[in-house]
C-alpha cells in the first residue's frame, strides 16, 4: 500500500470518531500498519477533526521514527506502536476518551459481560488494566501504557482477537482490528456496550453476569469456527 492509500484510510477512520460522536475537539486518534513496510500512519497531535487533512496524517516506523509527514504524530503513537509489536494479528488501533468507556476506566473496573449483545463481540468481560506505577509513569508514559495493556492480555491469558477493546485505568480506551476502520467500529461497540453495562449496574447493582453458556453460544455463532450469524 501506498503512503496515500495508507493515510486516506487512516484519514476516514479518524473522520469517523467525530461523525459517530466518540471525540470532541483533538480528543482520540486512530492508526492502521503496513506490516510489510513496517510503518504505520497515525493522526498528527492536537489538529482538529475539522482541520484535517489527508496529507496531515503522519507515516512512523515501528520505533516511533518519523518517515513521512510534516507534523508531529499524536502523543499516544508510542502506545500504538507497541500494540502493533506486541500483538501481531491487528492491523488498526483507535484511542478515545468516550464518556462510557471512560467512565469505567476512572472507576478502575473491568466492564462485566451483563448480556448478549456484549457477548456477541467480546468473549469475556473487557479488562481494565491495573494503575501505572510511578516509575512507569516517569520512565516512558506512552510506550508503559501499552506495556500495561499486552501485559494484562499476557498474564490474563486473553487473546487480543477476541477480546478487541481494553481499558487502561484512569485513562481510557484503546481498541483494534484487522484495519483501522474496523478498530473504529469496535470503539462504537465498546462505547454502546459501555452504556449498557452501566445502566445495568444502576438498576440493579447485583445485577449478574451472562450465563458462561449463553455467552459462548453467541460469540462461537458469531465467530467461532462453524459460525452462522451473517450471510456467506
Amino acid at each position: 500500500m501506498s503512503y496515500k492509500e495508507l493515510r486516506r484510510e487512516v484519514y476516514e477512520a479518524n473522520l469517523e470518531l467525530e461523525r459517530r460522536n466518540l471525540v470532541i475537539y483533538t480528543f482520540g486518534n486512530v492508526s492502521q500498519v503496513d506490516r510489510q513496510a513496517g510503518v504505520i500512519a497515525i493522526k498528527p497531535s492536537g489538529v482538529s477533526y475539522d482541520q484535517m487533512t489527508p496529507d496531515d496524517i503522519v507515516v512512523v516506523d515501528l520505533e516511533n521514527n518519523i518517515v513521512d509527514g510534516k507534523l508531529r504524530p499524536s502523543s499516544d503513537t508510542k502506545t500504538h506502536t507497541h500494540l502493533y509489536r506486541h500483538f501481531n494479528d491487528i492491523g488498526g488501533v483507535t484511542h478515545t476518551h468516550s464518556t462510557y468507556a471512560t467512565a469505567w476506566a476512572q472507576v478502575r473496573q473491568d466492564i462485566p459481560c451483563y448480556g448478549t449483545t456484549h457477548a456477541d463481540f467480546v468473549a469475556g468481560d473487557i479488562p481494565c488494566t491495573p494503575e501505572l506505577t510511578d516509575d512507569q509513569i516517569h520512565r516512558d508514559y506512552e510506550e508503559e501504557t501499552g506495556v500495561q495493556i499486552s501485559e494484562t492480555f499476557r498474564l490474563r491469558d486473553l487473546n487480543p482477537v477476541a477480546s478487541p477493546m481494553v481499558i487502561v485505568a484512569g485513562h481510557a480506551p484503546f481498541t483494534w482490528g484487522e484495519d483501522a476502520a474496523k478498530s473504529v467500529y469496535h470503539a462504537v461497540i465498546l462505547e454502546e456496550i459501555a452504556r449498557m453495562a452501566y445502566l445495568t449496574k444502576t438498576i440493579n447493582s447485583e445485577s449478574l453476569r451472562l450465563k458462561q453458556a449463553v455467552l459462548n453460544k453467541h460469540y462461537q455463532r458469531k465467530h467461532g469456527k462453524n459460525a452462522y450469524y451473517g450471510q456467506n
